[in-house]
């Protein structure tokens, strides 16, 4: 499905799916409310295709090779080449016409490993679907949907295909990226008579790429990939050329103008050639090789392959990056904000303590296995026997969409958590979960969750006698809605000491580090469901826990030593938040802020506080946005995690947004530059250090490279000023750049994450790629370059040598001396002598090749006369490499020197 010609179409049975009654479109679509039955789905797919949306025509590979060309530079080098043709001098003709064409490969090669890194990435960020197949509900890549699947929707998803409604509860869906209409639209499952009616009007289908923002549904695939309403206004957008990250614009930025420099001194020294005496024409093909060996020109294909690359390394540790320029960012992340349930802990809630008829019961049991026993003050009891235990256990459980599944490798929920919690418990309690699927317990109406209201409300049948509105959340918003009592065959008055008893238990409760959540309920008589969460009956607490993930406790450690401060934002109360960040290690010096305090401060106030704060708790993520506002405004770098749909505007203003890959929602993800494959806080911290580590190998293959490139600019004038020979033909400039600027750099470009990357602060993201430091280094390599390779051709001169020897023996030492240098830059800060020479095999392999291709163009007779070279004997090869090491030698100690300076400093 990669091109255009083979693209296929599903065949369209009908494009007016909004008339067919829901029995006539599942006799069309030969599917059912069970869905589609995974051989069908197959079938289906085979024949009809992914459902994506396909990008425009690529690239040929044979255009992307003569992108490779197209440089003015290389264009020259060409034209100069024909030239030394004319001239009389074929050999270096074809020697320069062999160069810029490996150097093109080259270039071609390394273009097509990042297109090919950088598509991989964009099938591992591909969206889900929550799906029936063979009748058990199940999760699948939305590319696998095809007509006929059924699909369940809710709040926060982006609607993964066109999809006909058959089933709705409150479903409210943001058409605005469709139609234009910005106010969400309410939708409904009864077929509309009529053949025409406009899209924003077919209010019992949803669209693809639209997203719901409240409420549930379930619908029928009825339209895929370019068949959908996106996928036909995809057809005339199809041919959008893809944007440069902003880094890359940056190094590109810098290209240009290290080119008009490289230019400049180009035309000095061919100048200065011409004028001793050097013909014109050979000035000029000279003057261009010396352009094209300062330019920098592998560098936008090195950062590509280098942030694909790492940004590969990250998928690996469950860091999927869907922005590249956050890459940049990462590295000089110095706060982190994060969500507390599943990203700090296991997200494997189990219910601990049950507190009904003013008692507290004890729940065994361990993850979501419906194993379990209930006791109460030291004794088992039998839930059944317990008046109201069982019967709270299961209006909870009536009031949750998370669902409990055997499979052979143990009991799942298919939902969240929390619920999941209270679902095992009730099956703990003897309730029988599948009965809650018949009619007798059917749900008539909802009010979903959201973080505004920290609640969800039910009504429904109960043995198919009462209605009952069942509603359960945060504690602080359920008591203020109670006014009656559950206590054994009574229910009485919720006076001030019971709501003084109940806070108390929540709080011990809270004080063990569980999560507490309340029940309540009362008997529904009206039609209407007008105020249900009002006068409610206060029916018991439950305890959960949700132990906090062990290597999280070191990824805090980690934070600490690289100056990153993690801060914890969560809905929970206050002492259950502060009770997990204590043992983790967020909370040791700071202060922990509850929601409510937070709307009390104003901004000023805020500012004040922001940076000592260490755990926010009972958060709305309207909160968010306010914590990442003020955080942001005193100069800090800030990664916010979030996983709901109100979290987007926290996420797209933050630095870094990270959403949750598994418990996030699609809008989430869509605002993120991150996505947790794991929902992790430790691969928080792995992307940051991945980051750091792409940021550092970029600047070192910048020092390595233009310290390398200073350094053979200072030996070449050195030598003019001194009106000495011109030490480097064109050709043997050429054969250098072709070393230095593509295998090594390549290699350093993927050198390991340095031991030691994470006890270093953040970097200043003001100070550029170039920092001091790095300009020094740059400065420092490349005087030593000038003055090794200058030094060992007068040398050489001196003592009588050929000019053809000396310039041999220059052309050694500068390719030596540069190589050494590669090894140096492994590191800019520890020795690399100290390093493993087999963490970068590619780097090695790089030395090794460029060193037989200099002893080939040396030795071998076939070359010398291309390259202008001469034989050199044993002791002036020596001579060269034992002059050259000295670069290796002067900045080792230049590092050591530099370490002990910042560690008395």
């Amino acid at each position: 499905m990669s091109s255009l010609n083979t693209e296929q179409k599903p065949e369209q049975i009908n494009s007016k799916w909004f008339t067919d009654e829901i029995d006539v479109l599942f006799s069309k679509l030969s599917t059912s409310r069970l869905g589609l039955n995974e051989n069908d789905a197959k079938k289906i797919s085979i024949k009809h295709g992914k459902n994506i949306i396909h990008d425009g025509v690529k690239e040929s590979i044979f255009k992307l090779l003569l992108e490779q060309f197209k440089n003015l530079l290389i264009v020259i080098l060409i034209i100069a080449a024909g030239i030394s043709a004319l001239i009389d001098q074929p050999v270096e003709a074809l020697a320069i016409i062999i160069i810029v064409l490996l150097a093109g490969v080259l270039g071609f090669v390394q273009e097509y490993q990042a297109e090919k890194a950088i598509d991989s990435l964009k099938k591992m960020a591909a969206h889900t679907a929550t799906v029936i197949r063979n009748g058990i509900e199940r999760v699948i890549p939305a590319e696998d949907l095809v007509q006929g699947d059924v699909v369940f929707i809710k709040a926060g998803d982006q609607i993964p295909a066109d999809l006909r409604l058959i089933e709705v509860i409150n479903l409210k869906t943001d058409e605005a990226s469709l139609t234009g209409e910005s106010t969400a639209v309410n939708k409904h499952a009864k077929s509309i008579n009529t053949n025409k009616i406009p899209i924003g009007d077919q209010k019992n289908m949803v669209f693809m790429g639209t997203n719901v923002t409240y409420g549930k549904g379930v619908g029928v695939v009825v339209a895929t990939g370019m068949n959908t309403e996106f996928g036909k206004i995809a057809m005339l957008l199809r041919d959008t050329e893809n944007r440069k990250t902003p880094l890359q614009n940056n190094l590109n930025s810098l290209g240009k103008k290290i080119g008009i420099y490289a230019i400049i001194i180009a035309i000095i020294m061919s100048v200065l050639g011409f004028f001793q005496g050097y013909p014109i024409l050979s000035m000029v093909i000279w003057g261009v090789a010396v352009a094209v060996a300062i330019i920098p020109e592998a560098l936008p294909a090195v950062v590509t392959i280098s942030i694909a690359l790492g940004v590969r390394r990250m998928v690996k540790k469950k860091a999927l990056i869907r922005k590249l320029p956050a890459v940049e960012t990462l590295g000089a992340t110095n706060i982190i904000c994060t969500d507390k349930t599943g990203t700090l802990t296991q997200d494997e809630m189990t219910a601990r303590l049950f507190y009904i008829n003013n008692n507290v019961y004890e729940i065994s049991g361990a993850g979501y296995s419906p194993n379990g026993t209930f006791s109460s003050k030291g004794s088992d009891v039998e839930p059944e026997k317990e008046i109201n235990l069982k019967f709270v256990l299961e209006l909870g459980a009536l009031c949750c969409d998370t669902t409990l599944h055997k499979y052979d490798d143990g009991y799942k929920i298919v939902g969240d958590p929390t619920e999941g919690s209270i679902v095992v418990a009730a099956a703990k309690a003897g309730v029988d979960l599948s009965k809650h699927k018949q009619s007798d317990f059917n749900r008539i109406y909802e009010i979903p969750f959201s973080s505004e209201t920290k609640r969800m409300t039910t009504v429904n049948l109960f043995n198919g006698e009462k209605k009952y509105v069942i509603s359960k959340g945060a504690l602080e918003v359920i008591l203020k809605s109670c006014k009656l009592f559950l206590i054994k065959d009574e229910i009485i008055e919720l006076n001030e000491s019971l709501r003084k008893d109940i806070l108390k238990v929540a709080n011990d409760m809270g004080e063990k580090a569980l999560r507490v959540l309340a029940i309540a309920f009362k008997p529904h008589f009206e039609d209407n469901y007008n105020n249900i969460e009002n006068n409610l009956i206060f029916g018991g607490l439950i305890g959960m826990i949700d132990p906090p993930r062990p290597e999280v406790k070191l990824a805090i450690k980690k934070c600490e030593s690289a100056g990153i401060k993690p801060i914890m934002i969560t809905g929970d109360n206050e002492v259950t938040a502060v009770a997990i960040a204590k043992e983790l290690g967020i909370m040791k010096y700071g202060k922990s802020i509850s929601g409510n305090e937070l709307e009390d401060l104003n901004e000023e106030e805020f500012d004040k506080v922001v940076e000592h704060t260490d755990v926010y708790a009972r958060i709305s993520p309207s909160h968010k946005l306010k914590i990442v506002n003020a955080l942001m405004k005193k100069g800090n770098i800030v990664a916010m995690t979030g996983d709901g749909v109100n979290d987007a505007p926290a996420l797209k203003k933050a630095d870094i947004g990270v959403a949750m890959g598994i418990k996030g929602t699609d809008v989430s993800r869509d605002a993120a530059d991150m996505i947790l494959t794991d929902d992790n806080f430790a691969s928080i911290v792995s992307a940051v250090e991945e980051g750091r580590s792409i940021f550092q190998n970029i600047r070192k293959y910048l020092v390595y490279l233009l310290g390398g490139n200073f350094g053979t600019v200072i030996g070449m004038m050195l030598a003019l000023a001194f009106t000495l020979p011109i030490p480097l033909k064109a050709v043997q400039i050429l054969f250098i750049n072709f070393l230095m600027d593509g295998l090594i750099a390549i290699a350093l470009g993927v050198e390991p994450t340095e031991l030691g990357l994470m006890k270093n602060k953040p970097r200043n993201v003001k100070e550029g790629i170039l920092n001091k430091d790095a300009l020094k280094f740059i400065a420092l390599v490349g005087v030593l370059i000038g003055l090794i390779t200058m030094g060992v051709f007068s040398y050489a001169l001196n003592i009588g040598l050929s000019d053809e020897k000396a310039e041999t023996l220059f052309f050694a030492t500068l390719i030596f001396s540069r190589l050494f240098n590669g090894l140096s830059c492994r590191s800019l800060v520890n020795p690399s002598m100290s390093m493993n020479p087999f963490n970068n095999i590619p780097l090695l392999s790089s030395i090794l090749i460029s060193v037989l291709f200099t002893y080939a163009v040396i030795s071998f007779e076939i070359f010398r006369e291309a390259f202008h070279t001469v034989k050199l004997t044993g002791v002036e090869w020596l001579l060269a490499i034992g002059c050259s090491i000295i670069v290796l030698i002067s900045t080792e100690i230049y590092k050591y020197i530099k370490k002990i300076k910042t560690v008395t400093d």
